[in-house]
């Protein structure tokens, strides 16, 4: 295993997934790459954003890679160990004061807050400006690979290859599959979060730079159609969809291959059990395709010998 530091600099950061980007590293699988990354924004400090960016290019979360797995072939599955996640020192998260559904709904389109936060990594602290604490728990929101259709793509949408898929769980010491869409992998990650509730409400999170991350690239055996990963409570699969009840029923539809194949059972004897043991989460509701993931304890069935 071979670790590789990721300089943060202008020739490594991109806002936009394309096939068409220059790989920034090429790793053999199971080597570590390591690196830090502006905040979602593009804000090297608080309200100071990087320069020089491009428009176009740099119009989504600001993402470190594209990074090749050698002899990663599309069809394949990428694991993605999280070994390390450390937020900055600052971040920031607020409601309201712009135009979207739920914003509408609730009438916040023009009244709205902005909220400062001071962030200790080493406590797991985090602190507003009006004197409110938090517990931290740092994630990426951004783990993922371009579409395999030529041109550029938005960095907001989570896809079957990952990308925003903003899920709280994916923390240190958690394992995240993503079906490869091209040849080389082509991996990118950032969007840190220091906090965040299922469903991501208002649509921010504490938004922060990234101090440093630490992930291990390999590639797994598993065959998969969506995203899936394994953490310490259990095993979860995600769906992603404009309609949230498909994504839920492509979540649910994930969760019984995964038990089917792990327990050798039929799907509508994994489906009754699913029912009593799996539970269904909003992942998030507010990057246009919505998310769900279903959650499977690790102890949730138990198999006993009949007879």
């Amino acid at each position: 295993m071979t670790p590789h530091e990721i300089p943060l600099e202008r020739r490594t950061l991109h806002g936009h997934f394309s096939q068409g980007l220059e790989p920034v590293l090429t790793v053999e699988p199971g080597d570590t790459i390591a690196f830090s990354c502006l905040d979602s924004g593009w804000n090297a400090q608080p309200g100071s954003k990087y320069e020089p960016r491009d428009p176009e290019l740099d119009a989504g979360h600001a993402l470190v890679g594209p990074v090749e797995v050698r002899g990663a072939r599309a069809g394949q599955t990428l694991e993605i160990s999280i070994d390390r996640v450390v937020p900055g020192a600052w971040g920031w998260c607020g409601a309201g004061n712009w135009s979207s559904p739920l914003n509408e709904r609730l009438g916040l389109t023009e009244d709205g807050v902005y909220l400062r936060w001071d962030l200790d990594p080493s406590a797991r602290v985090g602190r507003d400006e009006r004197g409110r604490e938090v517990d931290l728990r740092p994630f990426l929101g951004v783990l993922g690979m371009p579409p395999p259709e030529p041109g550029l793509h938005s960095t907001t949408p989570p896809r079957a290859w990952g990308g925003n898929i903003d899920c709280k769980e994916l923390v240190e010491g958690t394992r995240l599959y993503l079906p490869i869409p091209l040849d080389g992998a082509l991996f990118s990650a950032g969007d840190c979060h220091a906090r965040q509730g299922d469903g991501e409400v208002s649509q921010l999170a504490i938004e922060c730079p990234l101090e440093r991350a630490e992930l291990t690239l390999g590639l797994s055996e598993l065959e998969l159609r969506t995203p899936i990963a394994w953490t310490p409570e259990g095993w979860l699969t995600f769906g992603f969809d404009e309609d949230l009840d498909e994504a839920a029923a492509i979540a649910i539809d994930a969760m019984l291959e995964l038990v089917g194949r792990d327990h050798g059972l039929e799907r509508a004897d994994a489906l009754a059990l699913a029912s009593l043991v799996v539970d269904v989460r909003v992942t998030q509701v507010v990057n246009a395709v919505q998310g769900i993931h279903a959650v499977l304890p690790h102890d949730a069935l138990r198999f006993t010998r009949i007879g």
